[in-house]
């Protein structure tokens, strides 16, 4: 269907800012012409040498002095010399001509790396930015949060008590009111607290584990998303993984859906989790495929987002691999591949 599969590289995530150039001498054309120069001249070197080799030999007859010098010795066949040379000096130059290649072949090789990498520092850099400007908007809106729903309440809590304290003639009606008022404040204060920690942390990640954590935030957005069939699949045990392996699996889910709801327009999403276990600990690896019917995407497409850039980033510090396939009106695919590091020697 015309769809494309290959490594989420730096390269398809375009950057907002490169790293700066490196200094070129008189602007970058200019800079070509003292190797031009020197190829000219060394040319010129070899011609000379050879046309002064040319008329040398034949001033003084070189061949026939070296068939005189060489006539006592016919039976070592020292006569062929001069064709032994000249294969010689075609060999040598088929070896060089064969290096040369080669060299500009590496020398291809490093510039291409070379470009991949200051992709990845220009992605690099844009993320440490766009994470930076995150973290204060989070803060942000954290302390706009305290303020408004925690602090206002807390007045208020605290001038009910002041009240209940102060107020010796307030009859029993008052004093209930005011205790009430101070129970229906706290609610919403543990209300608020408990939607804070939501978003600071997965809710049940940590007591009831990644799959149930999963699951949960599967049905929050089955009900943030009525039109979309959300399909979730566990395979494997997932109890005993790295808080690292853990909190990066839950937050490609997470990523995924919320490009599903922003971008995608998919009516069906399958989500697969398996634990591929070995015998080997050190072969053991955690698959996660996230398929969607949307309207996919274009391989490549310049991008500002910065969701397909972090989890890259989260996928390669724990050294696995991530990849999408995709092709407008084809759906978006995401695969990937996490090891799962053998446990401590002293584990029991």
């Amino acid at each position: 269907m015309g769809a494309r599969t290959h490594p989420l590289s730096p390269a398809a995530i375009p950057a907002g800012g490169g790293p700066d150039p490196l200094p070129v001498p008189n602007g970058g054309e200019p800079a070509r012409e003292p190797a031009r120069r020197a190829h000219l001249r060394d040319g010129l070197l070899v011609a000379i040498v050879t046309l002064a080799t040319w008329v040398l030999c034949g001033h003084f007859n070189v061949t026939e002095m070296l068939r005189r010098l060489t006539a006592p010795y016919e039976r070592y066949q020292f006569d062929e010399l001069p064709s032994v040379l000249l294969m010689l000096g075609l060999g040598l130059t088929w070896f060089a001509t064969r290096r040369y290649g080669e060299a500009r072949q590496e020398i291809a090789r490093r510039k291409s790396a070379e470009a991949r990498l200051a992709a990845a520092l220009a992605d690099n850099r844009r993320l440490a930015q766009q994470y930076v400007e995150l973290q204060e908007r989070e803060r942000k809106a954290l302390a706009r949060e305290l303020h408004d729903e925690l602090g206002q309440y807390l007045n208020v809590i605290k001038l009910d008590a002041v009240g209940i304290r102060d107020d010796q003639r307030a009859s029993a009606p008052t004093m209930r009111y005011r205790a009430s008022t101070i129970v229906e404040n706290c609610n919403h204060i543990h209300g608020a607290l408990a939607t804070l920690m939501r978003e600071l942390r997965p809710t049940g990640l940590d007591e009831l584990g990644l799959a149930a954590a999963l699951e949960h935030c599967v049905e929050t957005w089955r009900a943030r998303l009525p039109g979309v069939s959300l399909q979730l699949a566990i395979t494997g045990d997932f109890t005993a993984l790295p808080e690292s392996i853990t909190v990066t699996l839950f937050r490609l889910v997470q990523e995924a859906l919320t490009n599903v709801a922003k971008h995608a327009a998919a009516r069906h999403v399958k989500i697969r989790l398996e634990r591929r276990e070995s015998r080997r600990a050190d072969l053991e690896r955690i698959d996660l495929a996230i398929v969607d019917d949307g309207v996919g995407a274009v391989p490549g497409l310049p991008t500002r987002g910065l969701g397909l850039i972090g989890m890259r980033e989260r996928v390669m510090a724990l050294q696995g691999s991530l990849a999408f396939t995709s092709s407008p009106g084809q759906g978006f695919a995401l695969s990937a591949r996490i090891p799962v590091p053998p446990p401590p020697a002293d584990a029991t």
